[in-house]
């Protein structure tokens, strides 16, 4: 959780016990909150109706950086960040040795 922590220090976010509590801006400018459970993962359901699970740490950064769009949408373009690729083939390619050396 030491991730999330850096998040809300980043971002100047608040926090419950059980939630990240997001400010985002109101079309009125009113302001509104997000509440966000404290898990490790949240299932994203997809306008076509898959449901998926995200860490924590990206929909806090989807629902800050783009706090205009769905969650579902917001979550696509955390995704193809470059920082976020190169973690995922840098994954990629360790498993696939894991699984070449005969680890797994």
């Amino acid at each position: 959780m030491e991730e999330i922590e850096e998040l809300v220090r980043r971002y100047h976010l608040e926090e419950d016990i059980e939630h990240i509590i997001i400010p985002l801006p109101d079309k009125d400018g009113r302001p509104r909150r997000c509440f966000l459970l404290k898990r490790n993962f949240l299932n994203i359901q997809f306008p076509d109706g898959h449901v998926s699970d995200y860490p924590l740490a990206e929909i806090i950064e989807a629902t800050v950086k783009y706090p205009e769009l769905l969650l579902s949408e917001s979550i696509h373009f955390v995704h193809k960040t470059p920082e976020v690729s190169i973690i995922t083939e840098h994954t990629y390619n360790e498993k696939m040795n894991d699984q070449f050396e005969g680890k797994e």
